[in-house]
């Protein structure tokens, strides 16, 4: 989302920005486990009153929900005094309560998301499943926007010509565990994980995760992956890292769940894999196969130019915040 605040605002729309969860807290969860708890209380704290100055604006972006594990209640206030808000997704947030394995969480929260669904003026979504969710639930408005990078920023690295290929990752220490799925594989590169966390089946080198090494890094990948299990909290995926591979020309290979089947033709932008045996047949042969990883690699930095770029999706997304705070566009007036 932030991405597009410096398109927002020549588009003639000025964002204020609120988060929950700031980066010292978000790097205390992942160091500990979880989050301290008299810092979360005062994270909720602080967002409640951010909540009192809402009448200010013309609209309200919301990432998923105002406050996750509480039912929607700030929501339907919103919508109550006539606030109209915009709910965003790209993951299947409604599932972490949904299909929580405790049936208090369910009964309690089961429903929360499709609320918040019904009550926004757009839902703005991530890949088909999730705006299938959307409409379903009731959602008046959904817009199918997918995840995407500034492809200015994300830009090819050097060729892999004379070295043996480097198979990477990047992500997060809550996606990590996707990895075992490619056990046996050749040497990988993960990167945003914590180093010494868990035990891989397979050689590699481990990172952490900085903003100011990120496009590097990628760019250091002559082969990107994203292993995914075809459940339902992954067939709401959005495929964010095969677009940051992509967009540094890499080929990828990935498992055929949620958006990652419409972001990869197998055989064009790289390949599709399931099985640990398919995987490293993939990954072998790419590895050997200079010329088809450059030839892939140039597919899918045109794909992510066309379908996946901050520049492609930006008159979409400012179009819809402008209709769902009722501004007139061009088109409507």
């Amino acid at each position: 989302m932030y991405q597009f605040l410096p398109g927002l605002r020549q588009e003639g729309i000025d964002v204020t920005v609120a988060p929950l969860i700031d980066d010292a807290l978000l790097a205390a969860r992942y160091a500990r486990g979880g989050y301290p708890g008299a810092s979360l209380l005062a994270a909720y704290m602080r967002r409640i009153g951010r909540l009192f100055e809402a009448r200010r604006y013309d609209l309200v972006w919301i990432e998923y929900e105002l406050f996750p594990w509480l039912p929607g209640v700030a929501e339907r206030l919103f919508a109550a005094a006539g606030v109209p808000y915009v709910a965003e997704y790209d993951d299947a947030v409604f599932h972490r309560y949904d299909l929580h394995p405790r049936r208090v969480v369910r009964g309690a929260l089961g429903g929360k998301i499709d609320g918040v669904m019904r009550g926004a003026a757009t839902v703005i979504a991530g890949n088909a499943y999730l705006a299938g969710h959307a409409r379903a639930a009731g959602a008046r408005h959904v817009v199918e926007i997918p995840s995407v990078v500034d492809t200015d920023v994300y830009q090819p690295g050097p060729p892999p010509i004379g070295r043996p290929a480097r198979v990477g990752w990047i992500g997060s220490p809550t996606t990590a565990p996707y990895l075992h799925a490619v056990a046996g594989c050749i040497q990988v590169t993960l990167v945003g994980v914590e180093p010494g966390a868990e035990a891989w089946a397979f050689p590699c080198v481990e990172r952490r995760w900085n903003a100011a090494d990120e496009v590097a890094d990628v760019q250091g990948f002559d082969i990107g992956i994203m292993p995914l299990p075809d459940e339902p909290w992954e067939r709401g995926k959005c495929g964010y890292k095969l677009v940051q591979y992509m967009a540094c020309g890499r080929p990828v290979v990935a498992s055929p769940v949620g958006a990652n089947r419409d972001i990869v033709h197998d055989g064009v932008e790289g390949r599709l894999a399931t099985t640990p045996d398919e995987w490293d047949r993939a990954l072998s042969a790419l590895a050997e196969d200079v010329a088809g990883r450059v030839r892939m690699g140039a597919a899918g930095r045109a794909r992510a130019e066309q379908g996946y770029s901050r520049q492609s999706a930006l008159p979409r997304l400012a179009g819809a915040l402008k209709a769902a705070a009722g501004v007139p566009t061009a088109a409507g007036e």
